[in-house]
């Protein structure tokens, strides 16, 4: 393949073929470069200043001499009858020998592995325990080539991914620098597919990527300035993809199918046009599509709607066990669908084998006093969460009234005041937890006391004075505080009512608060919906996890900290507006959030680690005073339960969405089961 030039800030005419996008679409005249979401944003490795790193090298080991991979019991007869290659020809040239470090032990292939899930949309959950990235963290959060054999990061801003020789999708069909020039050219930069243009992650100042496909596995993406945020958009637990399954894809896309035939199918999937059905088939995260080829150690099988989706071993994994057994050893990963409610109850049953998703602490006691009749062993993991639970004051509320409110710091202060956190901690957590407002953690060098302290002491007199100086000084007959307008002072907390912890810490927090005449009202819904009236400015106040990371070094991103996501429950539409480049949401329009906002960008763009810190502890102490978030108790233990025939399963860990994958970066593809 000759080199290929697709896209990028310049126009030249390198090797047979290149084109050149403009200017993102719907930009708007100040700079704000796009970042990745709240969640995946929350630890950025920076890789921006060449005093630190010109070139950063990440290399998977050669295949050892003489190794010979062996195949997998539960292919042999397919390989047998023809079906299905031998193992020798399904793996890459140069796959992956994943050595197992300690207490990890060599296993054996097979058997299956039941979950327990939420919803029927949790198909995601494969991705993200799976875990197969182009680029992936290791359990001490730094990176390594996975799906890909080698990437050189020069100067933080050049990136160049070789692939694994003869690596092939999971249907057999190989996986080469085509499936990233399709989707950089037909799908990123298609209006109809993408109408907001390419994801944020490869926007940098409103600059695109140069992207060159420079021979069959070979692949870089050049910025004239550092790109932070690309190698943690690719290795999240809701990865960016820069690459899909061309093959399969092209025959959804006008740009390559024929004319009549598209029509027909778009017909037979009752889709409005051409590129809805686009986009209705090539969801690799959501996952729900069971033609979608994969390069996941598990493949669903299973088209929603279902209540069991089973996911079956990928023949063309790339990754193979010191021992020689092609990964992952698991045959299949199934996902039940309960009601969350129900989640503790089946786990406590022994109807899960693995399972952290839909217990919490409050669950523990029941869940370690079933240990010994269901065969399992309940163990606690560390979180590092801003706070394990938080309320998120909407900033950006529809009603006139509650927007002034909830824009005055001394009505944040007083219902921060009005919280007594550590009832809290002794009630629900077993004073087991770390009281106090939401910011970095002890464990963090940017931390200092006076963050997490501030306006976080039980204080209901001050509280009462801070309302009162506020106007609030008329109550009804119930002794509840007016509004201006004469309502009364009724705050609803719209919650995702998942588990039981949410709603007791609400009962705890609505006691005090009534005692300053303050009355809170607890509206549990599904979390899209929650979700949905928070983007839209129809919450008021929402309760939701805290900050994802807050074990942070000066290195990495303070998104979280700064109104640059709609995931910013506090402020979500300033988010949008800085997620869309003004398309969507609206433009600060307070004078603190804005100075947040210019510190992330002064953060992005300086090359200083000094200079980075800095930045960092004003961010800090501005949150700190102005309390945009109330936080409650933090470092609160995650019960994970594992079934005793399960192995490879860490005793002790950190439990994270991102980074993390929750169980991703402990590799699901070497637990194993001893089923006898």
């Amino acid at each position: 393949m000759d080199h290929v030039v697709v896209g990028g800030p310049d126009r030249s005419s390198a090797g047979r073929y290149s084109r050149a996008v403009g200017p993102l679409r719907g930009a708007v005249p100040f700079s704000m470069t796009k970042t990745v979401s709240r969640i995946a944003a929350a630890l950025v490795l920076l890789f921006a200043a060449p005093a630190l790193a010109e070139v950063k090298v990440y290399d998977s080991p050669d295949v050892p001499a003489g190794f010979v991979p062996q195949e997998t019991p539960s292919l042999a007869q397919q390989v047998e009858s023809g079906d299905l290659s031998p193992v020798g020809a399904r793996l890459p040239k140069d796959y992956w020998v994943v050595e197992l470090p300690a207490p990890k032990t060599a296993g054996r292939s097979g058997g299956t592995l039941n979950t327990l899930v939420a919803r029927a949309k949790d198909t995601q959950l494969l991705v993200v325990y799976g875990y197969a990235r182009l680029v992936a963290y290791r359990a001490d959060l730094g990176f390594e080539a996975d799906i890909v054999k080698r990437l050189e990061v020069e100067d933080g801003r050049i990136f160049t991914f070789t692939l694994r020789r003869g690596h092939r999708w999971s249907d057999g069909h190989p996986f080469t620098s085509e499936d990233f020039r399709f989707y950089w050219e037909d799908v990123a930069n298609n209006e109809e597919v993408s109408p907001t243009g390419p994801p944020r992650a490869l926007v940098i100042d409103g600059e695109l990527p140069k992207v060159e496909i420079l021979d069959e596995i070979t692949v870089r993406y050049s910025w004239s300035k550092p790109n932070p945020f690309f190698l943690p958009s690719l290795a999240g637990a809701r990865p960016e993809y820069i690459y899909q399954p061309a093959h399969y894809l092209k025959q959804f896309h006008a740009g390559h199918a024929d004319a009549d035939e598209l029509a027909a199918l778009v017909k037979a999937n009752k889709k409005r046009n051409w590129a809805a059905l686009y986009n209705s088939k090539d969801k690799q995260y959501r996952n729900d599509n069971p033609e979608l080829p994969s390069l996941q150690p598990w493949v669903n099988t299973t088209a929603p709607p279902a209540q069991r989706f089973v996911a079956a071993r990928n023949p063309y994994f790339h990754r193979v066990a010191a021992a020689g057994e092609q990964l992952p050893y698991l045959d299949r990963f199934i996902l039940n669908v309960a009601g969350s409610s129900l989640i503790p109850a089946k786990t406590g049953a022994g109807e899960s084998d693995l399972q952290s998703r839909g217990l919490s602490f409050s669950d523990y006691t029941f869940l370690k006093a079933n240990e010994k009749r269901s065969a399992y062993t309940v163990r606690l993991w560390r979180t590092v969460r801003g706070s394990q639970i938080a309320l998120y004051p909407n900033l950006n509320v529809n009603d006139p009234v509650w927007r002034k409110l909830m824009r005055d710091v001394r009505f944040r202060r007083a219902l921060s005041l009005a919280i007594n956190r550590h009832e809290l901690n002794q009630v629900i957590y077993f004073g087991l937890g770390l009281e106090g407002n939401q910011s970095v953690l002890p464990e963090s060098p940017l931390y200092k006391p006076e963050y997490r302290e501030a306006y976080a002491q039980y204080d209901p007199a001050e509280a009462n004075r801070l309302l009162d100086e506020l106007g609030l000084d008329k109550r009804n007959s119930a002794g509840i505080r007016l509004l201006p307008d004469g309502r009364p002072l009724d705050i609803i907390v719209e919650t995702a009512g998942e588990n039981t912890e949410e709603v007791d810490l609400l009962e705890l927090i609505s006691d005090t608060w009534r005692g300053v005449g303050v009355k809170l009202f607890t509206k549990p819904s599904q979390r899209e919906i929650v979700r949905n009236r928070i983007f839209s400015g129809e919450a008021m106040m929402s309760m939701w996890f805290g900050y994802e990371n807050s074990n942070v070094t000066a290195e990495m991103s303070p998104a979280e900290f700064a109104p640059v996501s709609q995931h910013g429950y506090q402020w979500p539409k300033w988010g949008q507006y800085y997620e869309t480049s003004g398309l969507n949401g609206a433009p600060i329009d307070m004078p603190k959030p804005h100075e947040l906002f210019d510190l992330y960008e002064e953060w992005r763009k300086s090359d200083s680690l000094t200079e980075k810190r800095d930045i960092w502890q004003r961010m800090l102490q501005i949150n700190a005073n102005q309390v945009y978030t109330l936080g409650l108790v933090a470092q609160i233990p995650q019960p994970v339960v594992v079934s005793n025939h399960l192995h490879n399963v860490p005793q002790e860990a950190m439990y994270n969405w991102d980074p993390g994958a929750l169980f991703g970066i402990y590799r699901p593809d070497t637990f194993w089961l001893d089923e006898k």
